[in-house]
């Protein structure tokens, strides 16, 4: 059987997802938690929070193992941080499974290496997907199922197949001051009949855009956090806005009413269709959460 490369995230909470994913259906759990021990070591090293006691070439040394034939391999990457500093990041790791060898690869932005069709296969952050193909419409995109009802089908042949139910999600968030006295609860149909500034990350603009509907927007005037300022203390300011909440404790700290949840932000299994043949679909097929079919 021939290995079919697979394009995961380098880093971060959607590549630690796939790693469990892979951890749950194969003999892969210590190589995971290996990986996972590994980048959670560099990205604290690269924040100043840890030292290391070698530099980062006599780490990358020792991490890809390259004797050992199913050991991960990284890479260095320049950090967007402050100084540029070069951080370790994964690079690719065999898997076997009955459907052949998987190859997970890393790339910094999966999503648009399947556009290209780099890859049949891959996983993504569903934010980039709704952020970059979605179409914007009056009525609002409310979950995961509504996104492949959004791509435009001359724009991309990817869509998107499962989540992985890593889920924080893009919430409504409001002081009690704004909803006083309107008897109403924090949702869209508020946001409906809202007037005035609405604080969201610029980054997620388009997003913002999409799941609350072009439609319920008149009379709304984004504004942004201001540089060193936490979101939540932003929106706190601004007394309405949009950000990623996981229990909401946080937002509540700062006096905020936690609202609606209008978008799971969740790692997505993504197939590219004209790349799919009978091998890649095996896999696709093994790799989505919704069959009961396991990997050994």
């Amino acid at each position: 059987m021939s290995t079919v490369r697979v394009a995961v995230p380098r880093k971060g909470r959607p590549l630690e997802s796939v790693l469990e994913l892979f951890a749950d259906r194969a003999d892969f759990a210590e190589t995971a938690d290996s990986i996972s021990s590994t980048l959670r070591f560099e990205k604290a090293v690269t924040k100043d929070k840890q030292q290391a006691d070698r530099d980062v070439y006599d780490r990358l040394t020792e991490y890809s193992t390259l004797t050992e034939p199913q050991a991960p391999e990284y890479t260095l990457l320049r950090d967007d941080r402050s100084g540029k500093p070069r951080r370790i990041v994964f690079d690719s790791v065999t898997v076997p499974t009955p459907a052949g060898d998987i190859q997970l690869v890393g790339r910094e932005e999966p999503f648009r290496a399947l556009r290209t069709h780099e890859f049949a296969l891959g996983f993504d952050s569903a934010d980039l997907v709704l952020e970059e193909v979605a179409q914007l419409r009056d009525a609002p995109i409310d979950g995961l199922a509504a996104l492949n009802e959004r791509i435009d089908p001359l724009d991309t042949d990817v869509r998107v197949v499962d989540g992985l139910g890593d889920t924080v999600s893009h919430t409504l968030l409001a002081t009690p001051e704004v909803l006083s006295g309107t008897g109403s609860d924090l949702d869209r149909s508020f946001v409906d009949e809202y007037e005035g500034e609405l604080c969201i990350s610029p980054r997620y603009e388009r997003l913002v855009e999409a799941v609350l509907g072009t439609g319920n927007l008149d009379g709304i005037e984004f504004t942004y956090p201001r540089e060193g300022i936490e979101e939540e203390a932003s929106i706190a300011d601004t007394g309405m806005g949009v950000y990623l909440t996981v229990t909401g404790s946080t937002a509540r700290d700062h006096g905020l009413i936690v609202g609606e949840e209008l978008f799971p932000s969740e790692t997505v299994l993504l197939e590219n269709t004209a790349e799919l043949d009978e091998t890649t679909w095996s896999v696709r097929t093994l790799l989505d959460r919704g069959t009961e079919q396991t990997v050994y």
